[in-house]
């Protein structure tokens, strides 16, 4: 179980919010991270992470994909250090463990892992470290689709798009798009129920919390929440990122007729956690 002081640093890394703050927010909350968040944030002390996870792991991410059997291939693996991530040795583990998935059939995690231990059991002998094969997606498609793909600073991230209709232009662009704003969901009709009815939650409870709102009738007020809720989720919706290659336009703008039928975007490391040095020692100062 998490110390206070570990979820603290959590909390912090999460919201920006300073270390005394995420300590009260921990000790109201029961120590509930989540619902500290939204302490945090019905108290203005913290605005809405666009992200839950923190970067904090080394490795690489990979996208492939294969143009005869329409296969798409993304996955992530792990290291140590940035010096072993950036290694040539580290970079030829990542395109055979590529090879190795993309030609042998693979159903889950564990059948990943074990398709590609002999050649992680010669890479830890090579490195010296301790390696991981995190996570991966096969996405089969057909040619009728278009694919996107994007490897960003050498596999800091990947992404794969995937379009309706075939347009490998585009599906680059949106690919590099979505690498740049990191988006959580397609539409604003794939956002589930609770999430929606979370946010409301943190917006009236803020909304009820600013001065500059006491007195103001109840329905300008759920009006004044509700556009506060959309443009929260907005931040978390591909469709209404600006696409990186033509900026004054959306990627609702530039789709068309075409349709995003699947994104997947890597991140190294995200959700995983580094080792901070002498941040308990931290704490302690600032609790002082």
């Amino acid at each position: 179980m998490a110390t206070l002081i570990e979820l603290i640093k959590v909390l912090r890394e999460r919201t920006g919010a300073g270390m005394m703050d995420c300590k009260k927010a921990l000790v109201e909350n029961g120590e509930d991270v989540e619902k500290a968040i939204d302490w945090l944030r019905e108290k203005g002390i913290a605005k809405a992470a666009k992200k839950s996870s923190r970067i904090a792991a080394e490795g690489a991410t990979y996208v492939t994909y294969c143009d005869d059997c329409h296969k798409t291939l993304i996955f992530e693996i792990n290291c140590e250090t940035d010096f072993v991530g950036k290694s040539p040795a580290f970079l030829q583990l990542v395109k055979d463990c590529a090879n190795t998935i993309m030609n042998t059939e693979i159903h889950c995690i564990d059948c990943c892992k074990k398709a590609v231990e002999p050649l992680f059991n010669d890479a830890v002998i090579k490195m010296g470290e301790k390696l991981d094969f995190r996570r991966y997606e096969i996405i089969n498609t057909t040619a009728e689709n278009g694919v996107g793909t994007y490897i960003h600073m050498g596999g800091k991230i990947s992404v794969v798009v995937v379009l309706e209709n075939n347009n490998p232009e585009l599906a680059k662009g949106l690919a590099m798009t979505i690498a740049a704003t990191n988006p959580t969901y397609i539409s604003k009709d794939d956002i589930p129920e609770d999430v929606v009815a979370r946010e409301t939650a943190v917006q009236l409870e803020s909304a009820k919390n600013d001065p500059r709102l006491a007195g103001k009738p109840e329905a300008a007020l759920a009006k004044i929440v509700e556009g506060k809720v959309n443009k929260a989720l907005a931040e978390s919706i591909a469709l209404e990122q600006e696409y990186v290659l033509d900026p004054s336009k959306k990627i609702k703008d530039v789709l068309g007729s075409n349709k995003i039928l699947k994104f997947v975007r890597y991140q190294v490391g995200e959700g995983l956690e580094k080792r901070v040095d002498n941040f308990a020692e931290e704490v302690m100062n600032q609790a002082k």
